[in-house]
């Protein structure tokens, strides 16, 4: 990358392609845009996939806000096994039956709502000053104190049966030609695999929901795919690189998974057991997606501006450049008087987000600055 650091400022949506670290999928974005001041708001695994917001420049100061926006995701969970780590990367732990359709449609409805969960062991969560995941590698059992959550919705969109017959479900039920007369009594479906949509508030494990569920119809199980579909009001189909994506169904995600796993073994094979960094994108399709980054970059708007929970406030443009110099700010510099305390994300005229302040006693109290290019 150039030494030289541009002055772009923006978000950008990235489609995170599997087998991929979360932070290895920033270096696309950093070199499309010349700058090295960029930050995701939310890790994917590397074997998933999907909707990652990358703020850059000044919008950095945005990620902890978006941090906390509700978001959707497709996961395919695999029955009979329970691992360590509630993913595919980890040991089996549990091995059980799988579970009957009728059951599963049950517990899957069961779980939506106001919850309580326990994260996985293995997470990024501090204990101590250290975090769970490094505890439970080095030996030390970590048990996590379940934490409020809201599971807004969840529905059953594919299985694959116990004897190898996927069936896809519209608005939770099978057409009537995805099942044949054989399978027509719910209560003898077995289910070794089911790719369930989940619309989550912040701080929700996918993970920890695969094994809940997966328990509660007696069963066991962990999560083999994820695709991260939206975040807030984005979605994955604006993102950069979407185009890049392969269909997600149960079958393409385990042999998505099958080859990052040979792909993995291969690395280790010729590094002499060094771990794996991830794949990398081809020379063609990382000068497609830095291209697609580059026209893809937009600004802040208002409506994103409230799902961050600011109110809205236009500045004449004859105080404009006053904002940006930090000179002192007064009610009649904005077309609508701030008259509600709390923060204030700051438009011109023209729409363009130019920064934030917040508002208390009457007093105003610049948080930052965006100057226009």
């Amino acid at each position: 990358m150039s030494k030289k650091s541009s002055n772009a400022s923006g978000i950008v949506l990235l489609a995170k392609q599997p087998g991929i670290t979360s932070f290895s999928s920033l270096f696309a974005v950093k070199k499309a845009l010349e700058t090295s001041k960029v930050g995701h708001t939310g890790t994917l695994d590397s074997f998933a996939q999907g909707l990652l917001i990358v703020c850059v420049g000044n919008m950095t100061r945005l990620a902890s806000h978006i941090t906390a926006f509700d978001k959707t995701y497709e996961a395919v969970i695999q029955f009979g096994k329970e691992t360590d780590t509630l993913d595919p990367t980890g040991n089996v732990i549990e091995t059980s039956e799988l579970p009957a359709l009728s059951d599963l449609k049950k517990s899957i409805q069961k779980f939506t709502g106001p919850l309580l969960q326990a994260p996985p062991s293995y997470s990024a969560l501090w204990v101590n000053g250290t975090r769970a995941s490094d505890l439970m590698r080095k030996g030390v059992q970590v048990e996590l104190d379940k934490r409020e959550i809201n599971v807004f919705s969840s529905s059953l969109l594919e299985i694959k049966t116990e004897d190898g017959k996927n069936i896809i479900f519209n608005d939770d039920t099978p057409s009537k030609n995805e099942i044949s007369s054989c399978l027509s009594d719910f209560s003898n479906i077995r289910v070794q695999f089911a790719r369930v949509k989940f619309h989550v508030s912040k701080g929700t494990y996918i993970r920890s929901l695969a094994r809940d569920i997966a328990l509660d119809c007696k069963s066991r199980g962990h999560l083999i795919g994820l695709l991260r579909t939206e975040i807030g009001s984005f979605k994955l189909e604006n993102s950069a690189g979407f185009s890049l994506l392969k269909k997600f169904t149960i079958d393409d995600a385990v042999k998505n998974l099958s080859e990052i796993k040979y792909e993995k073994d291969n690395t280790e094979n010729e590094n002499n057991s060094k771990p794996d960094k991830g794949k990398k994108l081809d020379d063609e399709t990382f000068h497609f997606l830095m291209s697609e980054i580059k026209n893809k970059i937009t600004d802040v708007t208002k409506e994103v501006a409230s799902e961050c929970g600011f109110q809205t406030a236009v500045i004449k443009d004859v105080y404009l450049s006053d904002f940006q110099n930090g000179k002192k700010l007064y009610t009649k510099m904005f077309l609508t008087e701030p008259d509600k305390e709390g923060k204030y994300a700051v438009f011109s005229e023209g729409q363009k987000f130019s920064g934030l302040f917040s508002f208390e006693n009457r007093r105003f109290k610049y948080e930052y600055v965006i100057s226009e290019k």
